[in-house]
């Protein structure tokens, strides 16, 4: 195939390749020694042959015989043999400068995957001829690196060698491997002006390289090029539709294809089965799977019965998935792989675990990335690290954590079992980091709470040079988002359109959610505007955005809109809807919603849709009505669904229900620390103070604490955090002393402090220090100290606020004319002229 002189090709055997067995060469790892093999010789021969000759004295082997060995090596696949070759030239000192034996070499090395070796000798090569060019670039373009395919291939051209057509598969291959779409478009370019685009292998692997980098029109307009298309070009166009889950696109190609004359092989139907498993197509599967048993391709391509299983498994048809596994003779790799990954789909992760046992012990050789990717996977589910650190430890012996995709994954554990210290040692440890690395410890940072450290670590990776993604950019987003911290969110958002990741989906999505929980309610619907295409998480983040703003009207609006686009709401939807109506008192509506999910929609009610729906009732004070609904729920409540009623209670005053729901989650667990935080201010708030010791001793005695409030500001693109009474700010003293002076002046306009919610026992006064200072109020100090009158304050709370603090901010909204917005656990407080739109009810 590599061959290019009249001369070369008179001393071997012709090789008579089809189009459709040239593709298969393309992308099957067949050894290089298949392009120099003239006849079956027999190894044991060979063997017997050569030893006899590296047993003659030195003098009698000459760089001819080596040349000859090392030709007997290639025809008969003795690697062995030709290792010990090249040993014995190294032995005797002999320096190689010969280009032909240096080309042997390499082709020696080469068959057996042993690119850099392979590399070594070829760099010593002064005028390497075009088919050992090709075999580098095909070596490269399979075994990776690929940008070292694109190398060889550039300096393929500055020798002045010419590519011919063979060379552009697999570089193209490679562009494929990297998505360097921008490289593969140059390499068209150079194909055109060569007059070698039109060739079918060429077509067929540009079809390949623009349909992976998701340039699908490019695709079809090179198909359509086409003078000839064989079984091969059309399963480009096939695989390739179906690896962007185009499934009526798939479709209609496959019609086309045989209305075309074309007969669909294996390799159609393994291109194929991916869409239909990820629509759960289990009718056209079944049918597929027919075809296949006619055909007999089941019998004859292990490849074809993994996609089956596969595409059962993604159907949710894991019967059928297992069957064909149990009745398979021989699986490799990639069929392990898929019924681990199945297993894992399908939510099953105990038998996930139990398949990679097996594994381990029937067929160890199989053991490889993708199968301990779904492992460790399965482990993450689990939130069992135990099973992670002993796979962990399995990585280690093996040798498989010096793969990067490999340490990315069980790091991507580690975080979501909320092991983060063993997830920075790792992080630490792992070499080289690449973006995936980078993305999965901001993530892992950002879902357990730590978005400082997040923050941190993404200067850490522009720093190191490494390219942020779409997935690095969606984990750094809501890090914004937990810290309000504007400023970031804003710098994040330019370079996600620098980036060109504007227009990606989960992007916008998360930026619609930054802004909202930023205190921007205008940017989200300004993002939420401008995309050009939305999905459902799209609708659902921005009316849970102004429902936490206590936009519930605007939320129902948006609702009406989706439903008139013909958008089907799920569970979420109704969930944010709900708590929308409930932030903003909107009691008639939101029960209507709550039947329009049931009726309407046909969703079942979750343990989120009855907390809503009770806060809800709460909110009206509606009491009575939530006991009954909590007594009519289908399953037992949570901590969450009394806590909601209990809530309701405190605002409401109504000691009798409130004293019944306590006696009931009081033995929940560490989930009820604040529901007896509440049950004491509402014993404090009706006078009942004797009560409200008892609770908070009781309180004591179970070892349940109160999470210490924390509050923080962004001011110049950097956070200020503060604790309740915290002295460790830097303009601690002016704070304070701003504090002090607006006590002055909101008791001037009425302000007195409810003690009620000081659960030490301490004399009045000391109470009354001890509300001053709580966390938001330092905040809210320093915002006035650093920003201009103009700017608005925003500041964010860990817990729910306080009511003293709640009264406290709307009398310094109005003494200082300024609009003070803060965000508590539940939702946001929008504070001016002494008002705020939460009407008291929080």
């Amino acid at each position: 195939m590599f061959l290019k002189s009249n001369k070369f090709l008179s001393l071997h055997k012709p090789l008579n390749f089809s189009h459709n067995n040239l593709f298969n060469f393309l992308n099957k790892p067949n050894r290089i020694w298949l392009l120099f093999s003239t006849q079956s010789v027999s190894s044991v021969a060979v063997k017997k042959s050569i030893e006899e000759q590296l047993h003659l004295p030195t003098s009698k082997l000459d760089i001819s015989t080596y040349i000859k060995l090392l030709d007997s090596c290639l025809k008969s696949k003795s690697h062995h043999q030709g290792k010990k070759i090249h040993e014995h030239i190294l032995k005797n000192n002999t320096h190689i400068t010969n280009p032909v034996l240096l080309e042997k070499l390499a082709l020696l090395y080469l068959s057996c995957d042993e690119t850099a070796t392979a590399r070594h000798l070829f760099d010593k090569i002064p005028q390497p001829k075009i088919f050992l060019w090709n075999a580098m670039i095909r070596s490269y373009s399979w075994n990776g690196p690929f940008d070292k395919a694109i190398e060889i291939y550039h300096r393929m051209l500055e020798s002045g060698v010419a590519p011919n057509k063979f060379t552009f598969p697999f570089v193209l291959k490679a562009c494929s491997g990297l998505l360097a779409l921008d490289e593969g478009i140059g390499i068209h370019n150079y194909a055109k002006t060569v007059g070698l685009d039109s060739d079918v292998f060429v077509a067929t692997a540009l079809i390949d390289m623009y349909m992976k980098c998701g340039v699908l029109n490019d695709s079809r307009v090179v198909f359509d090029a086409m003078e000839k298309r064989d079984v091969v070009a059309w399963n480009a166009m096939i695989s390739g539709f179906s690896l962007h889950g185009l499934y009526d696109d798939t479709i209609i190609f496959l019609l086309e294809m045989q209305r075309s004359g074309i007969c669909p092989n294996s390799s159609t139907i393994v291109g194929l089965l991916p869409v239909v498993g990820q629509v759960k197509g289990s009718k056209q599967g079944k049918s597929i799977h027919g075809f296949c048993l006619r055909r007999g391709f089941d019998r004859v391509d292990v490849s074809v019965d993994t996609a089956l299983l596969d595409m059962y498994a993604k159907s949710e048809l894991l019967h059928y998935a297992c069957r064909i596994f149990d009745m398979m003779s021989f699986k490799n790799e990639v069929t392990w792989s898929a019924m681990i990954g199945g297993y894992v789909i399908c939510d099953k992760m105990v038998e996930a675990l139990a398949i990679f046992d097996k594994m381990i012990n029937d067929a160890p050789e199989n053991v490889g990335p993708t199968a301990l990717a779904c492992v460790i996977r399965a482990c993450a589910r689990l939130a069992d690290v135990g099973k992670g650190k002993g796979i962990h430890c399995y990585l280690v012996k093996s040798g498989f954590l010096v793969d990067t995709t490999i340490a990315n994954s069980l790091l991507s554990m580690y975080s979501k079992a909320g092991s983060m210290d063993y997830a920075m040692q790792l992080f630490n440890e792992v070499e080289p980091k690449d973006t995936v690395t980078y993305s999965a410890i901001i993530s892992g940072c950002v879902h357990n709470g730590n978005a400082m450290e997040a923050f941190n670590l993404f200067k850490r990776m522009q720093i190191a040079k490494i390219e942020p993604d779409i997935a690095t950019m969606v984990g750094i987003l809501p890090a914004c988002s937990h810290l309000a911290a504007l400023q970031h969110g804003k710098y994040s958002h330019g370079s996600v359109i620098v980036r060109g990741f504007a227009s990606d989906i989960s992007v916008c999505n998360s930026l619609i959610d930054m802004y909202a929980k930023c205190g921007r309610i205008d940017f989200s619907r300004e993002v939420f505007n401008r995309m050009l295409r939305r999905d459902i998480v799209s609708w659902n983040a921005i009316i849970a955005g102004y429902g936490i703003h206590g936009l519930g009207k605007e939320a129902i609006s948006l609702f009406k809109t989706m439903e008139i686009k013909g958008l089907i709401p799920d569970d979420i939807t109704f969930v944010c809807l709900i708590s929308a109506c409930s932030h903003s008192g909107l009691i008639t509506e939101g029960k209507h919603l709550y039947q329009t999910m049931i009726q309407a929609y046909r969703i079942i009610p979750r343990m989120e849709h009855y907390i809503c729906f009770v806060d809800l009732l709460g909110r009206g004070g509606l009491l009575n009505e939530a006991w009954d609904f909590i007594q009519g729920m289908p399953f037992k409540p949570d901590v969450r669904v009394w806590g909601a009623l209990l809530g309701a209670c405190r605002v409401h005053k109504n000691i009798e229900i409130g004293e019944e729901v306590s006696r009931i989650i009081q033995n929940i667990g560490p989930e009820g620390t604040g529901n007896f935080v509440l049950l004491s201010n509402m014993y404090s708030a009706a006078g009942r103070h004797d009560e409200a010791a008892r609770v908070r001793i009781a309180q004591r005695e179970k070892g349940f604490k109160k999470s210490p409030g924390s509050s923080w500001i962004e001011i110049g693109g950097i956070v200020h955090a503060f604790i309740g009474g915290d002295q460790s700010h830097p303009r601690s003293s002016s704070i304070y002393k701003k504090l002090k002076d607006l006590l002055v002046e909101i008791r001037k306009l009425g302000y007195r402090a409810d003690t009620s919610f000081v659960l030490q026992d301490v004399d009045e006064e000391e109470k009354e220090n001890a509300l001053l200072f709580h966390s938001e109020k330092l905040a809210i100090a320093f915002g006035i100290l650093s920003l201009s009158c103009e700017q608005p304050i925003v500041v964010t709370k860990n817990l729910r606020v306080c009511g003293d603090c709640h009264t406290a901010i709307k009398f310094i909204s109005l003494v200082e004319k300024r609009t003070i917005t803060v965000r508590d656990a539940t939702r946001f407080h929008h504070f001016k002229e002494g008002v705020c739109n939460c009407g008291d009810f929080w």
